[in-house]
């Protein structure tokens, strides 16, 4: 879970599609660009509480993250990293669904977004169409 999880943030962050920092991570939700804020699990009690606040802001939900500020920051490239926030719906849902299968415990927080994965995958199209 760890390596594809942290790849997932690192493919978004290369995608653009992830605000990392607390003042992107405010922007973005905001602009209500964000579907999901994430903090580092030994951010200070200061950082999660902002965090939880851009969160609201944004409508979006907010999950401490099994990894700590230099394991984050590794996966983007950066030296530390406290606070981010996945501005692409499909990544989010996926993000999510990777973290759940870790710790079931987060299920309840983040099933806003589970239940868009599954919407989404509902309303696919056939690749054929029906005749």
């Amino acid at each position: 879970m760890t390596d594809s999880a942290l790849t997932l943030l690192g493919l978004a962050l290369r995608g653009n599609n992830l605000a990392v920092g607390e003042e992107p991570v405010k922007e973005a939700c905001k602009a209500r660009l964000a579907w999901l804020v994430i903090s580092a699990d030994d951010a200070s009690d200061n950082s999660a509480g902002r965090a939880g606040r851009m969160a609201e802001l944004g409508g979006v939900p907010w999950v401490r993250v099994p990894w700590d500020k230099e394991a984050l920051g590794s996966a983007l490239g950066r030296r530390l990293c406290a606070v981010a926030a996945l501005t692409d719906r499909g990544l989010a849902a996926a993000f999510a669904e990777k973290l759940v299968q870790a710790d079931d415990g987060l299920r309840f927080a983040l099933e806003s977004l589970l239940n868009e994965k599954k919407k989404s995958r509902a309303q696919k199209k056939p690749a054929v169409p029906e005749t």
